[in-house]
């Protein structure tokens, strides 16, 4: 090949002229990370695509942050304005003792809240998965009109979705000094495991730095006590299920399901139950665990997009 042709080819790559080029399905040129003060505590998140575009807010599950979103954040980043959150006490956000945060789920969507309102955001999509269900919904009750959208990624809102382990945290529940052990198992480094393979025939598709990081996460001074806290918390949002699914039947918000199938934490009967206040919902079982983007990041994200654009509004 002449000089000169292979020079073209470069530049045409480079530049993004060239049909390799063209062909990129994603892009991370913009995003940040970035930390504000919101209400005295360190808030860390990370932003991504052009600030003009309809807004995703991701919101991430126990006991990840929002590096869960690293491999879905570039593949909307071409079409949506992303914002994804540490809350207090996870990731890279600031962690103050319980004697200085009240570590419940309603102070967690207070905080996020206010982070929206601070980077003068007011109207998004919400896109939630586990503990960014709890947080998510009380944001959506408190603020109906900005929220255009729901995606739903085993964020559980009905009784339904309960895999078996939940008998053994109700009686934390219920007696909270008498069963240390839930919150052994809750922070131990299998239960670490087991909720990305959960229940899959694919363990080999799952990266074992994953669960590794986050059991160095929970392992770190003072995580114990603040996990404890939210586990004991999560009470409250089994009791505020009736409320939410009546807002979900009430407003009727467009909504997008994907489910990790083989999820041992969140079962798939749990997505199925959104169609009695849903029935417009799309439902997709996954093949794939309570993490499902672990496994099927390629298939939400062209499901986000096909969805998303059938309801810009």
């Amino acid at each position: 090949m002449e000089l000169r042709t292979v020079l073209s080819t470069v530049a045409a790559l480079v530049t993004g002229h060239g049909a390799r080029a063209a062909a990129l399905p994603s892009t991370s040129a913009t995003i940040t990370y970035r930390r504000v003060q919101v209400d005295g505590v360190g808030i860390f998140y990370r932003e991504a695509g052009p600030s003009d575009a309809p807004t995703i807010v991701l919101l991430h599950g126990f006991p990840s942050s929002s590096r869960m979103f690293d491999t879905l954040i570039p593949l909307l980043a071409t079409r949506y304005h992303l914002i994804a959150p540490d809350y207090p006490g996870f990731g890279q956000s600031e962690a103050p003792p319980p004697s200085r945060y009240a570590y419940t789920f309603d102070h967690l969507a207070q905080t996020t809240n206010a982070l929206l309102e601070q980077l003068k955001i007011s109207r998004y999509i919400l896109y939630l998965q586990d503990y960014g269900g709890p947080v998510g919904y009380r944001i959506m009750v408190a603020h109906p009109e900005r929220v255009r959208a729901l995606v739903i990624q085993n964020a559980n809102a009905y009784r339904e979705g309960f895999g078996s382990k939940w008998s053994g945290i109700a009686q934390y529940w219920a007696d909270r000094d008498a069963h240390p052990e839930q919150v052994e198992a809750f922070t131990s480094l299998e239960g670490a495991k087991l909720r990305h393979i959960g229940n899959s025939p694919n363990p080999e598709r799952y990266n074992p730095d994953t669960w590794t990081d986050e059991y160095a996460f929970l392992s770190r001074p003072g995580q114990r006590e603040i996990q404890a806290e939210l586990l004991y918390d999560y009470r409250t949002n089994v009791a505020s299920y009736l409320a939410w699914q009546a807002f979900l039947r009430e407003h009727k918000p467009p909504t997008l399901i994907v489910w990790g199938r083989y999820d041992p934490s969140f079962i798939a009967p749990g997505a199925d139950a959104f169609r009695r206040d849903l029935p417009d919902a799309e439902i997709h079982l996954l093949d794939a665990g309570h993490f499902a983007l672990d496994e099927k990041v390629d298939d939400i994200a062209r499901l986000v997009i096909d969805f998303l654009s059938r309801h810009p509004e």
